[in-house]
């Protein structure tokens, strides 16, 4: 996966028991989270779990388009295109015309395809806050635009998922239908099996087991995950109050907010306007500007502080993905500690009749479990020592399918550890990008309106000195 040497956890079958502009252009430095080659200086300063990309991908979703826009099968498409100098793609600017529910397939698939990497989830189809209108509305294309065009931008970033060939097929294919079908007739990778782990009944392997021997690594990543979620669960929630206040979305609000107030502070005041008839015109003149003001506001919040909490969510449920793979790891763990101690057990009852067999007290020291086990077993007439050799035989068949079932869950955990550290670094890494471009995002869009703020007022200073009062 990262190289020849190191392409072993490719092999392993992982089996279980039952989110202002953000396009990046294509003048964009080839530096950052997938752009890079290495997160280490040098090759010989790259550690066992630090990540290696093999080139860049510069991806960006535009220009949305209704389609068959007459009939009840209308939808819309989006283009998709990319700049790249992965060996992976036959051309180095693919693009193509893709519809949301060609990004569902990829999402799904992906996560299938590789369950030990963070793939970023797609925004939800039903969850636009703060957008007015209807699905075909040019508001909701452009914010649904701005969501899918960073679910790919993160997949781009991603060593592993940029080289995925079903990324490729997303950006190439002209038949990408067809290769949807292909997929899903002929996944990669080998077929799930049931194994030993599949057989154990659901009481000793529950939705409510804790792994007994904690790696310390990955519960300082959970708390880290934590305490990232906290903090985003409050600033989302921070910035909603703040939002409330300054605009509640109601082009007629009537001083449930900031515009609101501004906007009835400007009618009240080209009110006294025309009572004060030696100062109309200076009042007219700074009425206009509360409307102003106000529609400023109004224009912020939508262009600026909207897109900063979508994007503010959007982070928090990328985190969610973080977290359901460090929860993967867990159990891949406890999968292979239940199966230990399954294995020790079948180990003692078959120790517990070689020694019955031997003439030794078959269930002295064995607890009362194995006590009434014995009486049962000579109620029932099996105590003899011929039903005991072949309970043994079958034990023995039982612990050698046990013993190889506990060693490809050792390796399994092993493997799936070592890569949930790679992703963790991934993660950071993506993560620091985002939230560099978000609030530099959100600092600009503040800038401005504070610039237009300034230049509102400063208008019309020289109108209200210019009021001659006579004392």
């Amino acid at each position: 996966m990262l190289g020849d040497d190191e392409d072993v956890f490719d092999s392993v079958t992982w089996e279980s028991p039952a989110a202002p502009s953000n396009d990046v252009g294509t003048t964009a430095a080839l530096s950052g989270p997938g752009y890079r080659q290495s997160t280490a200086e040098s090759e010989e300063e790259r550690g066992p779990n630090d990540p290696k990309w093999e080139g860049y991908l510069i991806t960006t979703v535009r220009d949305p388009v209704k389609e068959l826009a007459e009939t009840k099968d209308a939808y819309v498409s989006y283009l998709v295109s990319a700049k790249t100098n992965l060996p992976i793609f036959s051309t180095p600017n693919p693009s193509s015309r893709r519809r949301f529910q060609d990004f569902v397939f990829l999402h799904d698939h992906l996560a299938k395809d590789f369950p030990a990497c963070v793939v970023p989830p797609l925004p939800d189809k039903h969850r636009l806050e703060y957008v007015t209108g209807d699905r075909f509305s040019p508001e909701f294309m452009e914010r649904r635009r701005l969501e899918l065009h960073r679910f790919i931008q993160r997949l781009a970033r991603h060593p592993t998922l940029q080289r995925s060939t079903l990324l490729r097929a997303f950006f190439e294919s002209s038949e990408w239908h067809v290769h949807m079908h292909q997929h899903v007739a002929h996944p990669p990778g080998p077929e799930p099996s049931v194994g030993m782990i599949d057989s154990i009944s659901d009481t000793l392997l529950n939705a409510f087991s804790r792994v007994r021997k904690p790696d310390e690594r990955f519960l300082a990543m959970r708390e880290g995950v934590d305490k990232f979620e906290e903090g985003i669960t409050h600033a989302e929630r921070l910035w909603n109050r703040m939002r409330s206040r300054t605009n509640d979305g109601n082009l007629e609000s009537s001083g449930e907010d900031l515009t609101g107030d501004y906007h009835d502070f400007a009618v009240a005041v080209q009110g006294l306007g025309f009572l004060e008839s030696g100062i109309t015109d200076p009042l007219n003149h700074f009425s206009n500007t509360l409307l102003e003001f106000s529609a400023l506001l109004r224009h912020t919040t939508h262009t600026n502080t909207d897109p900063f909490l979508v994007h503010l969510h959007s982070l928090l449920t990328y985190s969610h993905a973080n977290r359901a793979v460090l929860k993967l790891r867990d159990q891949k763990q406890m999968d292979f500690e239940e199966l230990s101690d399954y294995l020790s057990g079948i180990t003692s009852e078959r120790d517990r009749l070689a020694a019955v067999i031997n003439g030794h007290a078959g269930s002295t020291g064995l607890g009362l479990g194995a006590y009434l086990k014995d009486k049962v077993d000579a109620l029932r007439g099996a105590d003899d020592d011929r039903s005991r050799v072949e309970r043994m035989r079958k034990l023995d068949v039982k612990i050698k399918e046990l013993q190889d079932a506990v060693t490809t869950a050792h390796e399994t955990s092993d493997a799936f550890s070592e890569e949930t550290l790679r992703e963790q670094t991934v993660f950071q890494y993506g993560k620091e990008a985002e939230m560099k471009e978000m609030l530099g995002n959100l600092a600009d869009g503040e800038i401005e309106f504070y610039k237009a703020a300034m230049e509102e007022w400063e208008r019309i200073i020289p109108i209200i000195q210019r009021i001659r009062v006579d004392v």
